[in-house]
């Protein structure tokens, strides 16, 4: 076999578990995304138990790295499965890597996530939302047309970030969580062809290849939804070469 060859059957075998990484993240980041919103406008309360609480889940998920949180919350549903899963008859949905991965991923993206819309929401101008209070909005409305869209705009391009990193930590679910079947994502594909003939100057890239491929694509999206936000900005002038070759 040729090693052309050898890379498209790799980009085969990979394209399938391709898949589970992807799903893992389009299962966690948009419920991660709502559930942070809450959090960030909690953590900005002038309510100081409901700071402190949104407080302290940000800086226990931001401040321990993922794979732990992996194997805590793992540890945990095991440790819960003879007393409450299994007697209520669920115990195959909350121990399925499909459920308890996207779980913990939105968990920490939340985290992640409202620490970036709460920055930006402290950096909203103040002039804007005093304006839009002197012109008699409600605090609902003031939130809905001139705090969320600020907040949005300047938060993008550090959420855009998260996201890819988000895509990345889900080549760390089927390492600590169990495999079922052939629910094998792109780096457990890629450990299981490395052990039948131990190539890693293969297997591994192929699977980055993928990584880079599907993270190029995230950044082209999220590029194109921040130059929708920013449309009503003039465009910076392009860069223009014209070196001056005499005074």
């Amino acid at each position: 076999m040729t090693m052309l060859d050898a890379i498209a059957t790799d980009l085969v075998l990979l394209a399938k578990p391709a898949l589970f990484n992807i799903y893992f993240a389009i299962a966690s980041i948009p419920v991660g995304f709502v559930f942070a919103i809450f959090m960030a406008l909690g953590k900005g309360s002038s309510n100081p138990l409901i700071s402190r609480l949104c407080r302290g889940y940000i800086y226990a998920f931001r401040g321990s790295p993922f794979f732990i949180q992996l194997f805590m919350f793992y540890s945990l549903a095991l440790a819960f499965n003879l007393s409450v899963w299994k007697p209520l008859g669920i115990d195959w949905i909350v121990l399925n890597p499909l459920i308890l991965g996207p779980a913990v991923l939105a968990l920490n993206t939340t985290a992640y996530t409202a620490n970036i819309l709460h920055g930006a929401l402290m950096t909203v101008p103040r002039g804007e939302v005093e304006a839009a209070r002197a012109f008699g909005m409600s605090r609902a409305q003031q939130f809905r047309a001139v705090i969320w869209p600020n907040v949005i705009r300047i938060a993008w391009p550090a959420y855009t970030n998260e996201v890819v990193f988000m895509f990345h930590a889900t080549a760390l679910v089927y390492l600590t969580l169990p495999v079922i079947n052939d629910q094998k994502d792109l780096m457990n594909k890629a450990g299981e062809l490395f052990e039948r003939d131990f190539n890693a100057f293969l297997h591994y890239p192929i699977a980055a290849l993928y990584f880079l491929a599907i993270s190029a694509a995230i950044f082209f999206v999220f590029g194109r939804v921040y130059r929708h936000l920013m449309r009503h900005l003039p465009k910076p002038p392009a860069m223009r070469f014209s070196p001056r070759w005499m005074r």
